[in-house]
């Protein structure tokens, strides 16, 4: 029997199931195609320090991140491979990223240049941007096909070495992919003028993209959301990755009229049970949930009643006698037959997977744990 106390919530991270998506999106791209796992926002909320262990010890050997500080902290978790920063960068930053031995994605021909002039542990790796819709970073597509030769000269440089050439796909996970097949032809045409050497890597998939049959042979991919348990259009169902799980620490019986959370935006109009859970938007349950969303208690769900407090969230577990103080209640997860999915949650909260997981508090524990049990009703 354990003497571990009890924690108050804690994300428990299936790093078998990790292996099993990323091993699912390696088979959409051809053999020696690159790959680039995603794991900035500290691998999208779940934790570096577990996640990219596993992803190393399954050979993915390039990560993504989305700043200098990001590619540090890689570097002192041990990891040596490759780490491509995202920018854009304001002039200045690209000192940070040198220093942290990371590659770059660039947007202009003045930040080759100043990544050129930082260069200290020899040629600085350059991924150039192509803009073809997303409109935030890039070389927009109409200006890189008039200028191709001057961005083929700046990455023949001194100081730097063109590594990777990509754009990004901005509705690769709507319902037709709408604008996808008019952003591949603009980026076809731009690298057709650009003629990059064949080492220069092409990527343009993020996770969605990676299961669209008409991706071009050869490109690789970026994948991120899907390698951590959230669904994308096309795709088989992913493992889930992380379960949410808090502490029942109070169960009472409420009168009729009894009243809970901030505004009392929930009164019971009967008898009912109330079971407190340890844990609110302070842990990174969205507040969202309040009077909508749900958790599993034993297998069987039992919806939110009044608002989300900042460490406390109370659901209904009228007339069950089998709740009590101690025992655990997965807001996101699988337990026993049933399941909480990410997109589950997204919904009830209108946002996204991607907002959840990252929402994640520093403050709540990550836990690796083994495989979830099967069967699983959706």
């Amino acid at each position: 029997m354990s003497t571990n106390p009890p924690l108050r919530c804690r994300v428990e991270l299936d790093l078998a199931a990790l292996r099993t998506n990323l091993d699912r999106i390696r088979a959409r791209l051809a053999p020696g195609a690159p790959l680039i796992a995603m794991v900035k926002a500290d691998a999208y909320g779940l934790g570096v320090k577990h996640v990219v262990p596993a992803l190393r010890d399954a050979g993915v050997r390039c990560f993504g991140v989305a700043s200098a500080d990001e590619a540090r902290e890689l570097r002192a978790l041990g990891v040596e491979d490759r780490v491509v920063v995202f920018g854009p960068f304001a002039p200045g930053m690209e000192r940070a990223v040198v220093e942290a031995r990371a590659e770059a994605t660039v947007s202009d021909l003045a930040t080759i240049e100043r990544f050129a002039a930082a260069a200290r542990h020899g040629a600085v790796p350059i991924h150039l941007e192509i803009d073809t819709g997303m409109g935030r970073a890039g070389v927009p597509a109409r200006i890189a096909e008039k200028t191709a030769a001057d961005f083929g000269a700046a990455l023949s440089a001194d100081g730097v070495r063109w590594a990777g050439v990509f754009t990004h796909l901005h509705s690769a996970d709507e319902p037709g992919r709408p604008g996808a097949a008019e952003q591949l032809d603009a980026f076809r045409r731009v690298v057709a003028g650009l003629a990059p050497p064949p080492s220069v890597e092409v990527h343009v998939a993020n996770s969605a993209a990676a299961f669209w049959d008409a991706l071009p042979p050869g490109v690789g991919a970026r994948p991120g959301i899907y390698l951590y348990g959230a669904p994308v259009p096309g795709g088989p169902t992913p493992a889930p990755v992380a379960a949410l799980r808090a502490t029942i620490v109070r169960v009472v019986d409420a009168p009729v009229g009894a009243t809970v959370g901030y505004g009392s935006t929930h009164r019971a109009a009967s008898r009912e049970r109330w079971a407190t859970a340890a844990i609110g938007y302070g842990d990174g349950l969205p507040r969202a949930l309040s009077n909508r969303g749900g958790a599993l208690i034993h297998g069987v769900r039992s919806r939110i009643v009044g608002r989300v407090s900042m460490d406390l969230t109370v659901l209904d577990v009228t007339g069950r006698e089998d709740v009590r103080p101690g025992d655990d209640a997965t807001f996101v997860g699988v337990d026993g037959p049933a399941e909480v999915t990410l997109a589950e949650v997204a919904g009830h909260a209108e946002t996204i997977p991607y907002e959840v997981l990252t929402g994640l508090a520093p403050r709540v524990p990550r836990l690796v744990s083994g495989p979830p049990p099967a069967p699983r009703n959706r």
